[in-house]
């Protein structure tokens, strides 16, 4: 059976993946896979808020909670998912990788 390391190493050995983090909903890293140059740690802090916001948004128009996000920046994009009550996923990849095969 698959584990959680194996999720994160094959989604960062895909083109334009820079970083895969599995966190707690408390913002602690369960495992990471990241290229050189990206704190794990602070970015799996983060990510927690930003799926907060995410879902305010969905319960405020009524659609619910956040399933996955997309978030677009200077230099790549975001995507954040929750994988359960307790977890969530966040991959970070460069703006020409391939986000359907994702």
């Amino acid at each position: 059976m698959p584990t959680i390391r194996d999720l994160v190493l094959a989604l960062r050995l895909r083109p334009g993946v820079e970083a895969a983090i599995v966190l707690g909903r408390d913002g602690l890293v369960v495992d990471a896979a990241t290229a050189p140059g990206f704190d794990h740690e602070v970015i799996a802090a983060h990510a927690p808020k930003a799926a907060h916001a995410a879902s305010d948004v969905g319960r405020a128009a009524r659609w619910g909670e956040l399933v996955t996000a997309v978030v677009e920046y200077e230099q790549g994009l975001a995507v954040l998912c929750t994988i359960s009550a307790d977890a969530l996923l966040i991959v970070l990849v460069t703006p020409d990788a391939a986000l359907g095969a994702l």
